[in-house]
């Protein structure tokens, strides 16, 4: 560890290769809490660099379990947090409206860190047990459309570096993996960042990763589309930046999409929407979510294509037969 953190304090970076075997000698036990802390911090204070975050990615996927589904093609929509806004599960519920709609969802997260509720925090809620048997996440696939991996079952390497994080209590560059470690490695992705700084890193990580990606940010700092500001759009194809207008809605408040105090709060939100229940403004940051998805998947569309097949999806009911089908398949 010494090389590493006297490289870091000279102002070089470190390589791909470097960041690979540190993460292999993180789970091997090879280093102490203040060395990891050191290194994380040492990195966090000029920002990762694109071979640091993908060489601890390899890491993570080397020493992880890895999932093959059968599939033409699969989208995870995710973001990648720490935005410090606590909206409601929004992605998630984007991802079942995706799914309702006939495309192919294999959904990767976890619980909420910086938010009082998580992807598997909102389907734990539901009475979703969450699994790592192929055959079980294969027929959710097939039957449901989508299937959810929990990333603590996949990516063991992450509970090495748990208690430093949570002891450090500031954002590292690990706050940037999860969305990058799918186990199934899905052909297509839309994830979420915070800010611009860490939109161009992710692009520049998809672009070596080599998928169909496309990677979003709200320029008032959510990691997803909001409404509340215009975003910004990347994909392996084209970048354009959309107002809300553009995609033929309104502009919404910060408090529109706030999650609420607790989960209990989040969890019935997220109900709503898929019940039909929900305020405009909620249903519509979930369709503009959506449908940006369902552009990635088929680029030859529309954004205003897009938009329309995830309404008829949420407003016909699909999407919350597909939760629901979701829950039993996975309870």
């Amino acid at each position: 560890m010494k090389k590493y953190l006297e490289k870091l304090l000279s102002g070089e970076t470190l390589s791909r290769e470097d960041t690979r075997e540190i993460l292999l000698g993180i789970t091997r036990e090879k280093y102490n809490d203040c060395q990891i802390a050191a290194l994380l911090m040492g990195i966090q204070t000029r920002g990762a660099t694109v071979d640091e975050l993908l060489g601890f990615r390899d890491g993570l996927l080397e020493t992880g379990r890895g999932v093959t589904l059968e599939s033409d093609g699969t989208l995870d929509i995710v973001g990648t947090g720490g935005d410090g806004k606590n909206t409601f599960n929004i992605s998630t519920c984007a991802a079942f409206v995706i799914a309702g709609a006939g495309y192919k969802v294999t959904k990767h997260g976890n619980g909420g860190s910086t938010s009082v509720s998580g992807a598997s925090d909102v389907l734990k809620a539901h009475g979703v047990r969450f699994t790592d048997d192929i055959s079980v996440l294969q027929r959710s696939l097939d039957e449901a459309g989508i299937c959810y991996l929990h990333a603590p079952l996949f990516a063991y390497g992450m509970k090495f570096v748990g208690p430093v994080r949570r002891s450090l209590g500031v954002p590292t560059c690990f706050n940037l993996l999860g969305p990058l470690v799918n186990p199934c490695r899905p052909k297509y992705s839309m994830h979420g960042t915070a800010t611009q700084e860490q939109q161009r890193l992710y692009v520049h990580a998809h672009q070596k990763i080599g998928d169909e990606y496309g990677v979003i940010t709200s320029y008032d700092g959510y990691d997803e589309i909001s409404l509340t500001s215009g975003f910004r759009l990347v994909t392996k194809y084209f970048e354009k930046v959309y107002t809300p207008k553009d995609l033929g809605l309104n502009y919404v408040k910060p408090e529109d999409i706030y999650g609420g105090a607790d989960a209990a709060s989040s969890h019935a939100i997220f109900d709503s929407v898929l019940e039909g229940t929900a305020t405009e403004a909620r249903k519509n940051v979930v369709l503009a979510n959506a449908a940006c998805g369902i552009s990635i998947l088929a680029p030859n569309l529309s954004i205003e294509e897009s938009m329309g097949i995830a309404r008829e999806s949420l407003e016909s009911g699909k999407a919350l037969e597909t939760f629901k089908k979701f829950v039993t398949i996975n309870s």
